[in-house]
C-alpha cells in the first residue's frame, strides 16, 4: 500500500448552526436548533446546554429549550456560507480539498515550511477563521486525511498525531467514526468495539467477510490511510452585482439597472455549459438593510425572468422586503443549476409543455409574481384545506407531516364541486339512512342521488370523520365522509352532516 500522506484538517464544529446564524444574522450566544424531517439535525452550544441534541424531535427540543429558536436545515446556506472560507485558506495555502462544508484538508508539508512546523501553521490556519469572525475551529495533523480528521475532531485547538502513529491513535475510538452504521452493527455482534480490535483482524478475513468497503475501513483503523489530499478546482464567480451611487428609490430605476447584469449573469451560466432553475437575489439599501429571497423555475431562467424576479422582490413592499430606504447594491447568485444539455431543445422542437411554460410565465410577467397560481395538494383534514395555491415556478410546499385525523386515504378525488350538492341516500327499505355520532350508518346505502334520479350503490366505505372545535356549540364542524361506488362504476365521496346528505366530490 502506498505511504500516507501527511495531512491537516480543518473542522469547525457545528457548522450548519454557525451558516444559518452568519445567513440570518443572529447572535452568536442565540439557543438554535436546525429541523431535517422533523428532528434535529445540528443545534448551538446554547441549546445543547439546556438538554437539546442532534435526533430528538422539535417538540421535545422546544420543551426543553423554551427560547430555542426553530430553523430549517438549508444545505444550499452550508455551502455558500463555507465558500468564503475556502477561498482565505486558499491564499494561506493553496491545494484545499472540500470534505464537507465545515471541514476541509490540506498537505501539511507546504504550510509547515513555510510557517515552521506544523503547529503555527495550524495556528495560522485557526487564524483565518478567526479573522472571519469564526471562533472556535479546530486543526488535526495526521497520516492521511482520516486520522487527521479524527484528531481535529477529538482537538481543543489543535492536534498533531506523529508520524507513524495513526494506528495507536485511532484504537480506543468507536466504531461509528467509519459512518458505515451495518459495518457497525455486524462488528458490534461479533464483539468488536473499537478500531483498534478491528484492525487487529486479518485483512483477508475482512475482505472475504465484509467486502471491499469492510476492507477499506480495516486499512483505515490500522493507520494505512493512502488516499491523496486532492486540492479542488475553484468554481467559476457565477454571481453577478451591480452597485448605485447614489442609491435608487424608484423600482424601475433599479430594475432597468439591473438588466444589464442579468444578461451577464446568465451568458456567464451558458459559458460554463449550465442553466440555473434556482437563484437567491439580496437586496441592500442604503441604510444596511438587507433582503434575501430564492426563487425557484420550473425549468430555466432567461435574462428578463431574473429582471422580473427583482421587481416582484421589490414590489412586495416593506412587509415582505423590509427595506425602507434607496437601493444601494442587488447581487444574483445561483442556488441550483443544471447541464444545459438536459434543456436543449429536441430535433423537433419541444412539445405543447413548452408553451404552456412560456405562455404561464409571459402572463406571470405581466400580472406579477402571484398572478398565475397553481393548484397542489397539501396537508389537513377536509379537501378544501388540502387544496392549495402555489405561484408559477415556485416549489410546492411540503405537506406537515401530522396524523391529521380523518383525512381521506389516497388518492385524492380528481373533481371537487366548488359548491357541495345535496343529495339523498336511501337504505333497502325506502327509508332515509342517517349517521350517528359514532360513524355508524343506521342502515346498508342502497341508492343516492338528487333531483329524482338515483344511482344503485355497488360498494362503500368509511366513514372518515372530521370533528372540528368540538369544543364550542356555535363553530362547531362535524362530517361523516363516505367513498360509494355507484352502478357504473363511478367512484363519489359524500358527506353526512346532521340531518343532511352532500356530496363533495367525484373520483374521475
Amino acid at each position: 500500500m502506498s505511504e500516507s500522506t501527511r495531512t491537516m484538517v480543518l473542522w469547525s464544529p457545528d457548522w450548519p448552526v454557525t451558516a444559518a446564524t452568519r445567513d440570518l444574522g443572529l447572535a452568536s450566544g442565540t439557543a438554535v436548533a436546525l429541523i431535517d424531517k422533523g428532528v434535529v439535525f445540528a443545534c448551538s452550544e446554547a441549546a445543547r446546554r439546556e438538554g437539546v441534541k442532534r435526533g430528538i424531535r422539535v417538540r421535545e427540543a422546544q420543551a426543553r429549550c423554551g427560547d430555542l429558536l426553530v430553523l430549517p436545515h438549508r444545505p444550499e446556506v452550508d455551502n455558500r456560507e463555507f465558500e468564503p472560507v475556502i477561498a482565505e485558506v486558499e491564499r494561506m495555502a493553496p491545494g484545499v480539498q472540500l470534505l464537507r462544508p465545515g471541514s476541509l484538508a490540506i498537505r501539511s508539508r507546504g504550510p509547515a515550511r513555510y510557517y515552521g512546523g506544523e503547529k503555527p501553521a495550524a495556528l495560522a490556519l485557526i487564524g483565518v477563521l478567526a479573522e472571519l469572525g469564526i471562533g472556535g475551529a479546530r486543526v488535526g495533523v495526521a497520516d492521511g486525511p482520516f486520522t487527521a480528521e479524527q484528531a481535529a475532531r477529538s482537538a481543543e485547538t489543535v492536534r498533531i498525531v506523529a508520524p507513524g502513529t495513526s494506528a495507536a491513535f485511532l484504537a480506543p475510538l468507536p466504531l461509528a467514526v467509519f459512518d458505515q452504521p451495518e459495518l457497525a452493527v455486524l462488528l458490534q455482534r461479533l464483539g468488536i468495539r473499537t478500531l483498534g480490535a478491528f484492525a487487529t483482524l486479518e485483512g483477508t478475513d475482512v475482505r472475504d467477510r465484509f467486502g471491499s468497503e469492510g476492507a477499506r475501513a480495516h486499512a483505515l483503523a490500522r493507520g494505512l490511510d493512502a488516499r491523496l489530499v486532492s486540492p479542488r478546482v475553484p468554481p467559476k464567480q457565477l454571481e453577478q452585482s451591480v452597485d448605485f451611487e447614489p442609491p435608487l428609490d424608484r423600482i424601475d430605476q433599479v430594475t432597468f439597472g439591473v438588466l444589464g447584469i442579468a444578461d451577464a449573469f446568465i451568458t456567464g451560466l451558458i459559458a460554463a455549459k449550465l442553466v440555473c432553475t434556482g437563484i437567491r437575489i439580496d437586496i441592500e439599501s442604503d441604510a444596511g438593510e438587507l433582503s434575501g429571497r430564492s426563487w425557484l423555475h420550473p425549468r430555466s431562467f432567461t435574462a428578463s425572468e431574473v429582471v422580473d424576479r427583482v421587481r416582484w422582490q421589490l414590489q412586495g413592499g416593506a412587509a415582505e422586503s423590509g427595506l425602507s430606504s434607496g437601493i444601494m447594491r442587488v447581487t444574483i447568485t445561483p442556488e441550483s443549476v443544471d447541464s444545459v444539455g438536459n434543456h436543449e431543445e429536441g430535433l423537433w422542437g419541444t412539445g405543447p409543455d413548452e408553451r404552456i411554460h412560456h405562455g404561464l410565465s409571459r402572463v406571470q410577467g405581466m400580472l406579477g409574481h402571484e398572478g398565475v397560481l397553481t393548484a397542489v395538494v397539501g396537508g389537513g383534514r377536509t379537501l378544501a384545506d388540502r387544496a392549495t395555491l402555489v405561484a408559477w415556478g415556485d416549489r410546492a410546499p411540503v405537506p406537515a407531516a401530522r396524523p391529521w385525523p380523518g383525512q381521506l386515504p389516497q388518492p385524492a378525488p380528481a373533481t371537487v364541486f366548488p359548491t357541495a350538492h345535496p343529495v339523498h341516500v336511501f337504505a333497502a327499505g325506502g327509508d332515509a339512512v342517517t349517521v350517528d355520532e359514532r360513524g355508524a350508518l343506521s342502515a346498508a346505502p342502497l341508492e343516492f342521488g338528487a333531483s329524482g334520479r338515483l344511482r344503485r350503490v355497488a360498494a362503500w366505505a368509511g366513514p372518515w370523520i372530521v370533528d372540528e372545535r368540538w369544543w364550542d356549540a356555535q363553530t362547531r364542524q362535524r362530517a361523516s365522509r363516505f367513498q360509494l361506488v355507484d352502478d357504473d362504476g363511478i367512484a363519489w365521496l359524500l358527506a353526512f352532516t346532521d340531518p343532511h346528505w352532500i356530496a363533495e366530490a367525484r373520483y374521475d
